[in-house]
């Protein structure tokens, strides 16, 4: 899907800075983040990023974005998520995906977004994981293999992805890159019913209903 008009970022700025403090919460900055002071968790962002500490680089990347504690420079924004990326931070791998995807601040470049999809999903990122399933599944930056679509739709799956799960079902329900197995495709679709996901509950019945016996 091709977003504009900075899409992307809306979507993801609102995760940004919590996923790095994740990863690393004594960050320095990070409380005066916490407590609205940007203009102190700029500078010390800032510090940090140019020692060279990835979380730093991909908060401060946010932050030029923003606009917070700085005027918004997409620029800077841009050179330090690149940076953060580089340093293998799955998270800035997977959002620089993202403004690949989009052509949203980069050239749209979709086998550059599939590889960064695909780095981050191996460091277990769950969104990324479908997002290079995805981009598998369609052929999309990459040739379409449906094998590799459902190992990426499966790892995403196990860490609780309800889309994953229904598309996974789906692929084991049609015989789409792995061998065609019917309890299998109600296993997963039943996984993503237990979440809420009425499609799934219904296909996980109807299979099973037309295998009884």
């Amino acid at each position: 899907m091709h977003r504009k008009n900075g899409v992307v970022w809306l979507l993801l700025l609102g995760m940004a800075l919590s996923a790095a403090a994740a990863e690393k919460p004594s960050l320095p900055g990070w409380a005066s983040y916490q407590a609205g002071d940007y203009a102190q968790a700029f500078l010390m962002f800032k510090a940090g990023a140019e020692r060279g500490d990835r979380v730093a680089q991909y908060d401060l990347a946010m932050l030029y974005w923003r606009g917070e504690g700085v005027p918004r420079d997409r620029v800077q924004a841009l050179k330090w998520l690149q940076q953060a990326a580089a340093a293998h931070l799955s998270s800035a791998q997977f959002v620089l995906a993202q403004v690949y995807e989009s052509g949203d601040g980069l050239p749209r470049d979709m086998q550059q977004a599939t590889r960064l999809f695909e780095a981050a999903a191996r460091q277990g990122h769950r969104d990324a994981q479908v997002s290079v399933a995805t981009q598998y599944y369609l052929g999309r930056g990459a040739p379409q293999d449906y094998a590799s679509a459902a190992r990426w739709y499966r790892a995403a799956a196990k860490q609780g992805d309800v889309g994953a799960q229904y598309l996974l079902a789906s692929q084991y329900e049609h015989g789409l890159g792995v061998q065609e197995d019917w309890r299998e495709a109600v296993r997963w679709y039943t996984r993503a019913a237990a979440q809420g996901d009425r499609a799934a509950q219904l296909k996980a019945k109807a299979l099973a209903a037309a295998h009884a016996g």
